[in-house]
């Protein structure tokens, strides 16, 4: 049985996915539902280590046009980014240069209660390098075995002189 250098890409893409994804399920999230009411807020705390990437994802099952305000903020109280949402999923990403306990504070600005899921966490972008450089390795692999076959490929013309 012979192997491709298009199968063994194809391989590699999959296995870097996997590996990216599992990394990303380990990672330290916060979760929580709710209903919003007029003018209220939530905030929800995680413990976030060293300097990398966070996310949050905010979630609005019977979103009917409403908006939320968003904000990020550090230990201090310290806004590291805020934001106006007004689509039924949204998801954010901020820097974080620290370890310690930040939050995702929203608020309701729309007239009628809101519905809404949170998730907020750590991305452990600096774990998934070794992942990403394998889905990079694997797709360029599977670009240049693409266009070898394809530029080599000849489609038959039918004659011009039938009788």
């Amino acid at each position: 049985m012979k192997i491709s250098p298009f199968k063994i890409s194809l391989v590699l893409v999959i296995v870097g996915m996997i590996w990216t994804s599992l990394i990303f399920n380990e990672t330290e999230k916060a979760y929580d539902s709710i209903l919003l009411k007029q003018s209220n807020s939530i905030e929800v705390k995680t413990e976030l280590l060293g300097a990398d990437i966070g996310y949050y994802k905010l979630y609005m099952p019977e979103f009917a046009g409403e908006y939320v305000f968003v904000q990020i903020l550090d230990d201090d109280d310290n806004v590291i980014k805020e934001q106006k949402i007004n689509t039924k999923m949204a998801v954010g990403y901020f820097d974080f240069n620290e370890n310690g306990t930040y939050t995702i504070k929203i608020t309701n600005i729309a007239k009628n209660s809101i519905d809404l899921q949170v998730e907020f966490g750590n991305t452990n972008s600096q774990k998934m390098m070794p992942a990403g450089i394998m889905l990079l390795l694997g797709a360029l692999g599977m670009m240049i075995t693409s266009y070898i076959k394809i530029k080599n490929y000849n489609i038959a013309q039918p004659e011009e002189n039938i009788s």
